[in-house]
């Protein structure tokens, strides 16, 4: 090998088949970034045509977006009606979708109008691709169901109770803008704590099945009683009205609420003192107690019984109608004890007064006893009628019978009286009725106080002629 002129040492020359292979891998890096911006450039504007089946269209219009993963890839086109009164939702999307592509309906808000838009979740790229004008039938579609929808579904009544609830918190809240803010502060905590909560539903799932099938079962029952729960949301509105109407005064029973606390807290302590003051009587009372159930069971057919007894005690102390109850009776009675307080003194007095006369009566009363059980001996003549008495009027010098013409003449009047003498006024005493008994025992005279009657208010020697 030949020196290097320049004293270096002589390398040999580079390989010329190395070359080729370089141009080679440029090229093919060359083609992928024409293959990709074809792609990016290319492939990617193109506009491909779908038709979505959705059982409504949810308040879609024409040109509402059309999203994939959040980012905006084409607009609804037009939106018609299928002969079994479906939603045909024709779109456009700058993207190819594949089989195993969903669409869903969704809204910025539920409370927005119009505000609605598709989006569309792309089925894998591995998948064989969708051809233009292919449709995503219900099974691949999901419609949302909207608030009024919701509400649709309450009875024209509910709906109306809700609505007037709703207004009802408008008037609880109007003109406390600020102190309904300074509420919202605490709401953070307030989601934290209810985290909390649900965080201990979940810590027992078994328990938690239970509740939730029986919430079930009450949800079943409440709607079976739509009308007592329209009713109960109607007084449920009016209740929230007439608190609301109330602002002031509940303002004033919450702020009087926490002291009324702290002296409950004190009562209650002090009340736990008492219980165990209490415990040595009811161990005392144990034994007493065991036979109360066997009275308390021969009670229940007394106090049966007593339902009626009480019904009428009902209708005894209020009764409609005028002056027929104890109530009215008890409101007449300061008028009657007005009265009685100033007839009775005189009452008094004439008790009194008729005292001696009472005395001397009661001397006669077996005079005036004989005399009606004598009466009865009078009787003694009958007929087919039954006993009678036979009484003949005599002497009463009415006539005089005139001998020379066999006739009877009237005596004048002044004339009649003749006959029986001087008048007479009898003052016969007790047992003075009847003829003197042979032992002397009537007419008797004795003190009032041994039944008789003084000597001075009546004479032993007028009795009745005849032995």
């Amino acid at each position: 090998m030949a020196a290097n002129p320049s004293g270096e040492e002589n390398n040999p020359a580079p390989s010329r088949s190395i070359a080729p292979a370089r141009i080679a891998v440029v090229a093919a890096l060359a083609a992928a970034v024409i293959a990709l911006a074809y792609v990016a450039f290319f492939s990617g504007n193109g506009s491909h045509k779908y038709d979505l089946l959705f059982q409504n269209a949810s308040q879609l219009v024409s040109g509402n977006q059309v999203l994939i993963g959040g980012a905006p890839v084409g607009s609804v086109d037009e939106i018609d009606l299928t002969d079994d009164n479906l939603a045909l939702v024709k779109v456009t999307v700058d993207q190819q979708l594949h089989e195993g592509s969903t669409a869903v309906i969704r809204a910025t808000s539920l409370s927005g109008v119009a505000n609605h838009y598709v989006s569309v979740s792309p089925g894998p790229n591995s998948n064989p691709p969708l051809d233009d004008g292919a449709t995503l039938g219900l099974a691949d579609t999901t419609t949302p169901v909207d608030i009024d929808q919701l509400f649709n579904t309450f009875p024209t009544p509910v709906r109306r109770g809700l609505g007037q609830f709703i207004r009802g918190f408008s008037t609880t809240y109007a003109g406390r803008g600020r102190d309904a803010n300074q509420t919202f502060k605490y709401f953070a905590p307030g989601l934290n704590r209810t985290n909390a909560f649900v965080s201990e539903f979940n810590a027992d799932q078994r328990l938690f099945e239970r509740f939730i099938v029986s919430s079930s079962k009450l949800a079943t029952v409440v709607a079976q009683r739509g009308a007592q729960l329209s009713s109960a949301i109607d007084n449920a509105s009016t209740a929230f009205g007439a608190i609301a109407s109330q602002n002031a005064a509940l303002d004033r029973s919450l702020q009087v609420l926490p002291s009324f606390f702290r002296q409950g807290n004190t009562t209650f302590v002090n009340l736990r003192a008492a219980l165990d003051d209490l415990d040595p009587l009811i161990d005392t009372a144990k034994p007493a107690t065991k036979d109360l159930a066997p009275f308390l069971a021969d009670l229940r057919p007394v106090v049966s019984k007593a339902v009626p007894v009480f019904k009428n005690l009902r209708l005894t102390v209020r009764r409609p109608g005028k002056a027929n109850d104890a109530g009215e009776l008890f409101a007449a009675l300061p008028t009657v004890q007005q009265r009685a307080s100033t007839a009775f003194p005189h009452a008094e007095q004439a008790i009194v007064d008729f005292q001696p006369n009472l005395d001397l009566l009661r001397a006669y009363t077996p005079d005036f006893f004989n005399g009606f059980g004598k009466l009865g001996q009078i009787t003694g003549y009958y007929d087919a009628n039954g006993h009678y008495a036979r009484a003949q009027p005599t002497d009463l010098n009415l006539f005089n019978f005139n001998t020379g013409t066999g006739v009877l003449d009237p005596i004048e009047p002044s004339q009649q009286y003749d006959a029986f003498g001087p008048p007479h006024t009898f003052r016969r005493c007790p047992g003075g009725a009847s003829q003197p008994a042979p032992d002397g025992s009537n007419p008797f005279v004795d003190p009032p106080s041994a039944g008789g009657a003084p000597s001075s208010t009546c004479d032993p020697a007028d009795v009745p002629p005849g032995p």
